[in-house]
């Protein structure tokens, strides 16, 4: 099949994305696929026509995740059109030319529903799930609302609009972060006041809204869920540090255990909850549900990734990899999804 992996974007998670990406496509292409990658916001300048043809890697000029975050206006500056528009040179016509788009963006105008709704106006299969499922999860205090509703556990916070005055305050420590961020950017822990408002200052640089709750103090697990099952549990330990941006993607920075080493009821129970999730959400093809459980065994829901990661470091890969399905089979797995009904 004619497959676009579209990665790339303005977000804080651009380089991220286009790691994930270029891994994704090197599988698809693996696979037999007429696969190409895109920079969604840097599009195409060359001729279109034929692009699914050219005996080009498209990535080889993808290049690695650096330990800080990217450096956005410098690729605003490389639109020769000023980029009036999110989309790039030629990205739509090729996207529409493609039998489906396998979507490899994180973050801000690409995990939060935008360009699934966009795609969908303009009848354009896609993986992962549909526009207001990733715009529910994609903001931390929906997603919270919904975890309420639904009686998911999940740490006790308040959100907070940007010159908005607080009407009750989270006691210490506590996690500040950006209301619809990812990869842990803009996220800190503060345990006083004066960390407290510097923590609100650098959240509020990414949203103008923040979500401030409970520090979880414990241990860091995540689980991945395809089509609704649950896929085994893995927990994150940090070397140093919590899991933040350089420790999320920077080989050798975290312990990763899978299946993690808790007692199978907590495990079951944390993929039960995982399940709830993405039923809560609405969401469909795959996503991943973080979690925390407390040096007591409570178990905490944070928040669920609807384009969760697909770069050597990524969590859903190494769970899918305990059930023995390959990085191949994995993506080939997602790519069935663009087909499904559900969108």
């Amino acid at each position: 099949m004619k497959i676009v992996v579209l990665a790339g974007g303005t977000s804080t998670e651009r380089d991220v994305s286009l790691s994930s990406g270029s891994m994704i496509y090197r599988a698809l292409k693996g696979r037999g696929h007429q696969a190409i990658i895109l920079d969604v916001y840097l599009g195409y300048e060359g001729e279109p026509e034929g692009i699914f043809d050219k005996d080009v890697d498209w990535a080889a000029r993808i290049g690695r995740i650096s330990e800080t975050k990217p450096d956005l206006e410098a690729v605003k500056a490389m639109r020769k059109d000023g980029g009036k528009s999110f989309f790039g040179p030629n990205v739509l016509k090729i996207c529409q030319a493609a039998d489906a788009v396998f979507m490899a963006l994180h973050g801000a105008n690409g995990e939060d529903g935008k360009i699934q709704a966009c795609f969908e106006l303009m009848g354009i299969p896609y993986t992962g799930t549909d526009f207001v499922s990733s715009a529910m999860a994609m903001d931390k205090g929906i997603s919270k609302d919904m975890f309420r509703v639904y009686r998911i556990p999940t740490p006790a916070g308040i959100r907070l609009k940007l010159g908005e005055k607080e009407s009750e305050k989270v006691p210490y420590p506590c996690i500040v972060k950006a209301c619809c961020g990812g990869s842990s950017v803009g996220v800190c822990i503060a345990r006083n006041d004066e960390e407290y408002e510097a923590a609100k200052a650098e959240a509020f640089q990414y949203d103008k809204e923040v979500i401030i709750e409970q520090y979880i103090q414990g241990r860091e697990f995540s689980v991945g869920v395809m089509d609704g099952k649950a896929l085994p549990v893995i927990e994150i330990a940090p070397k140093e540090g919590f899991y933040d941006y350089k420790n999320k993607y920077q080989a050798g920075s975290t312990v990763e255990t899978c299946p993690a080493r808790i007692p199978e009821e907590k495990s079951a129970r944390m993929q039960e909850i995982a399940e709830e999730v993405f039923r809560a959400l609405r969401l469909k093809n795959y996503a991943r549900m973080d979690f925390m459980m407390s040096s007591e065994g409570e178990i905490y829901c944070l928040e669920a990734n609807t384009l969760p990661g697909m770069t050597p470091t990524s969590l859903l890969p190494q769970e899918a990899a305990v059930l023995g399905m390959s990085f191949e089979a994995l993506c080939e797995k997602i790519l069935e999804g663009a087909f499904a009904d559900e969108h």
